[in-house]
């Protein structure tokens, strides 16, 4: 039996303390991890559509649009009606969200200068290089159907 570390193991475990540390960082906010995904992702795809949304988070439409709900109260986003779909709306920031993303940017890239103490530039771009192609063949591994290599039953 092998003693050496998963790599799906390892992998999920440094996501999760990123996430970790990010929230710590970014506690007084008063944001959830889930707003503080809205913003990101809005902040490279303004005026996304609300289910295009809902997909990238992989959050239910229900759930995005009582999340949606909150940070509109708080005014850091709006909604317009999409011109081509009246049944749709186009999510927005508004100007009052622009600082906090900010703040999530700094707080993202001292989390990463935390993480990768004692790991040299090139070592740091090798690693993303490795992180992509393996992203790269999951996503087409998971486009095609999967095959049971052996049914265990419970």
């Amino acid at each position: 039996m092998s003693t050496s570390p998963n790599i799906s193991f390892v992998l999920h475990d440094v996501a999760r303390l990123l996430r970790k540390r990010f929230e710590q960082r970014s506690r007084a906010s008063g944001l959830t991890r889930a707003q503080w995904q809205v913003l990101s992702y809005l902040s490279r795809q303004e005026g996304i559509h609300q289910t295009k949304l809902a997909d990238l988070i992989e959050i239910m439409p229900i759930t995005l649009a009582r999340l949606l709900d909150k940070m509109e109260a708080r005014g850091f986003i709006e909604r317009r009606p999409d011109p081509a779909d009246r049944r749709a709306w186009l999510i927005y920031l508004t100007p009052k969200a622009h600082p906090l993303i900010e703040v999530m940017r700094g707080n993202g890239q001292k989390t990463r200068e935390e993480a990768f103490v004692d790991l040299s530039a090139d070592a740091q771009q090798q690693l993303l290089q490795t992180l992509c192609l393996i992203k790269s063949n999951l996503l087409e591994a998971c486009a095609q159907p999967a095959v049971d290599q052996e049914k265990v039953h419970v």
